[in-house]
């Protein structure tokens, strides 16, 4: 589907001389961006609002007023991997946000009755839309390119086989997967790998679709918290959960895996992170797509992890999931005209503003992709990361 309105309106060409337009212009020129420019990640202004929303509100303006049509950019992706690379978002700090920034510092907006929310809002929105979007296996976290792999199927088989191959998976052993999805890993785990499997998820959705996919194998979904796991697995593997549980409940959740784990498994995290511990969640991506949802950072983890396991290897291939968004848009667009009735075109705009912007911000480096390797006691003789 293709973005429509490039041109700037004239509304939106008689407010260049307006203050917000100044310091926006002067803000976007440290990224070699331009208001009204002809390239492809330069902004297109239609409505002149759009900058007020900007000034006053930061991302939660921009990505609104993009969700209201006021301004386009015919590569997304590349005003925000310019964007991010300058920083710029460090540059607006709007006060009519504080409250936001005060309730994620102090408050545990991941409870157990709050943690269900983003299964409701985001993962239950339908399977059909998933299926469309993802690869044949319905893996929602980065695939992993890097490894030779052409296509998106092949990127997210290679990831779920490494790992399989870092948790050193043997055939009779039991495998805890929390933050299921729609049991990619445990499907690929049981398959090729001989393992039986038991998979924590907060989504009603996924649940019911992954049970079905896995239907014959030793495979058990759970729709539960993952804070109520109290029994012991050889390996334990999270993969794109991380994301979700929340600075006040990292120990916990640590020590919910340290429990869970025989004395000599091992245990796979994969997660997003950022780079920087003093920064609040993006309040765009809190209110419309991850709600309560907080990256990490390498320090939280060390924390949270401190006296539990050692962390035997930590990989980052963050630059493979800047191509695994634009496959998942590429995707999405071309699925577009089968949910366009039934979800509207705001919901079009807001979902190309996350996956573009997204990708824009793997292709920065503003943000991270990490796989920690995490045993109890360390391995005798140390570890060696596999091949993919």
């Amino acid at each position: 589907m293709a973005t429509p309105h490039l041109e700037a309106t004239q509304p939106a060409r008689e407010a260049t001389g307006s203050g917000a337009w100044r310091f926006v212009t002067q803000l976007l020129e440290r990224a070699d961006v331009k208001l009204n420019g002809t390239r492809p990640w330069d902004m297109r202004i239609h409505d002149s609002q759009a900058l007020e929303r900007v000034v006053a509100l930061g991302n939660l303006g921009l990505g609104e007023a993009y969700m209201d049509d006021q301004w386009d950019c015919e590569q997304l992706d590349e005003f925000f991997a310019h964007v991010l690379r300058a920083h710029l978002d460090e540059q607006i700090d709007p006060a009519r946000l504080v409250f936001h920034a005060l309730k994620a510092r102090l408050m545990n907006r991941q409870t157990m009755r709050r943690a269900w929310k983003v299964g409701q809002q985001h993962y239950d929105i339908g399977n059909a839309f998933y299926e469309a979007m993802l690869d044949k296996r319905m893996t929602y976290t980065c695939g992993y390119w890097s490894g030779g792999a052409k296509t998106l199927d092949e990127a997210q088989e290679a990831k779920l086989d490494l790992i399989c191959k870092k948790l050193g998976l043997k055939p009779g052993m039991r495998l805890l997967d929390i933050g299921c999805g729609w049991g990619s890993l445990m499907k690929f785990a049981a398959q090729h790998y001989g393992v039986s499997c038991v998979g924590v998820t907060i989504s009603k959705e996924q649940a019911a679709l992954g049970a079905g996919r896995c239907e014959g194998l030793p495979v058990e979904f759970r729709l539960q918290d993952y804070r109520l796991l109290d029994e012991q697995f050889d390996r334990i593997a999270s993969v794109g959960m991380f994301e979700h549980v929340g600075p006040k409940n990292y120990r916990t959740y640590m020590e919910v895996a340290h429990r869970c784990l025989a004395d000599e498994g091992i245990f796979v995290l994969h997660t997003i992170g950022k780079n920087r511990r003093d920064t609040t969640p993006d309040p765009w991506v809190d209110k419309y797509i991850f709600p309560n949802g907080e990256l990490p950072t390498i320090g939280q983890i060390a924390d949270a992890s401190g006296g539990l396991f050692v962390v035997e290897d930590l990989h980052n291939f963050g630059a493979d999931y800047d191509r695994t968004l634009m496959a998942w848009h590429a995707n999405f667009e071309a699925a577009w005209p089968r949910f366009e009735a039934e979800m509207g075109h705001r919901f079009y705009r807001m979902w190309r503003y996350y996956l573009l912007s997204c990708a824009g911000a793997f292709r920065a480096r503003d943000i991270q992709l990490w796989q920690y390797v995490l045993t109890k006691n360390g391995l005798v003789g140390g570890y060696r990361r596999p091949h993919a």
